[in-house]
């Protein structure tokens, strides 16, 4: 018996040294890692395909189709940052003009050329095509580093998730993320300098020399 005591007593520190560096690990467990000032959390465009077959004829579409067409338009609560576009085999003009005033009532303009889509066209039908872009942040927000230790000099796992979801939500045309329009830089310059044009080139006030005056008694 007091050889099986010492027995057991010997395993004590192993056990205890064990334990310790089993808790030790564990403390690093889900510890930040980006050591730059980048977010990793970035926002992504993604693009969804709507299509709506309409029957064409020789002078566009009939008011009936086009009365289905509004009505699909109004359905999908078309507005700023969709894109409309036409499948047309036989490519006529006035199924093109008909729905661009159609959309144009929204403030849509059709492009030209449409998406890939699943099926093919019908002879006499048309296809509109609306595709649409929503922006998200995957994996926001995320407390995955639970750790209070930082060896590394890392921002948190969450970093920029606020900031990004933000402007996820808010931008009116995700499309701008990846790739932004493009402005007339030129214009914003010439206007932003006709103020001080107009000054600079302003006569002086006694250039035409000083105006002749006359006083009367009353």
């Amino acid at each position: 018996m007091p050889f099986a005591n010492h027995s057991k007593l010997a395993k004590a520190p192993a056990l205890a040294l064990a334990l310790s560096l089993g808790l030790a690990l564990s403390g690093c467990g889900g510890m930040a890692s980006n050591q730059s000032l980048y977010s990793t959390k970035q926002p992504v465009v993604e693009r969804t395909s709507y299509t709506f077959d309409v029957r064409t004829s020789e002078s566009g579409l009939t008011v009936s189709e086009q009365q289905r067409l509004d009505g699909w338009f109004d359905a999908m609560d078309l507005g700023y940052g969709d894109r409309i576009s036409i499948d047309d085999p036989l490519a006529s003009e006035a199924t093109l003009g008909t729905v661009e005033e159609l959309a144009g009532r929204r403030g849509i303009l059709v492009d030209k050329g449409a998406p890939v889509t699943s099926g093919a066209v019908l002879p006499g039908y048309a296809r509109v095509v609306l595709t649409r872009s929503t922006a998200s942040v995957p994996g926001c927000p995320d407390w995955s580093a639970s750790s209070d230790m930082n060896y590394n000099n890392a921002t948190s796992t969450n970093y920029g998730c606020a900031s990004n979801s933000n402007l996820a939500a808010m931008v009116a045309n995700p499309q701008d993320l990846i790739k932004g329009q493009r402005g007339s830089s030129e214009t914003v310059i010439m206007s932003s300098s006709k103020a001080i044009k107009t000054y600079r080139e302003q006569a002086p006030t006694g250039s035409q020399g000083l105006a002749e005056t006359t006083t009367g008694d009353n």
